[in-house]
């Protein structure tokens, strides 16, 4: 297998409200591929995809049913300590819940945390140990 990532999936309650959230919410652009039933974002290079969590679930022939902590948050690197106040900001506007405030981490690092409509957790982080290109692709040694 490659060592790459195409395609995030997030399995989500009301399709209609989460492309709310990341389109108006967050000024995400949907792709021209989105389609009635999911939601394509480009997030260069890797896409996001909002569908259905009851028919994703079915895809993968496994229950829809599911509490607490998934195993899995979505990283959003900042560029600076101030981006990441301001994208937590953008976030909470929008709709989403603060998890936790942004605040100095043990790693050396800024960080806070939000959960979108349907609970997906999301990093926004300032990290001064990675670097990011000119497309803001992050960039590992």
């Amino acid at each position: 297998m490659r060592q790459k990532l195409n395609l995030v999936t997030l399995g989500v309650r009301d399709l209609a409200k989460s492309r709310e959230f990341y389109q108006q919410g967050l000024g995400w652009k949907p792709s021209s591929a989105s389609q009635e039933s999911i939601v394509f974002f480009d997030l260069g290079g890797v896409a996001l995809a909002l569908y259905s969590r009851e028919e994703l679930a079915a895809d993968a022939t496994i229950a829809a049913a599911g509490t607490g902590f998934s195993g899995l948050t979505l990283a959003y690197n900042a560029k600076s300590e101030k981006e990441v106040d301001s994208v937590l900001k953008e976030a909470r506007a929008a709709g989403a819940v603060l998890v936790k405030a942004p605040q100095k981490v043990s790693w050396g690092g800024y960080s806070g945390y939000f959960a979108d409509p349907d609970g997906h957790l999301w990093e926004v982080a300032w990290n001064p140990y990675l670097e990011l290109d000119k497309k803001d692709a992050l960039v590992l040694p």
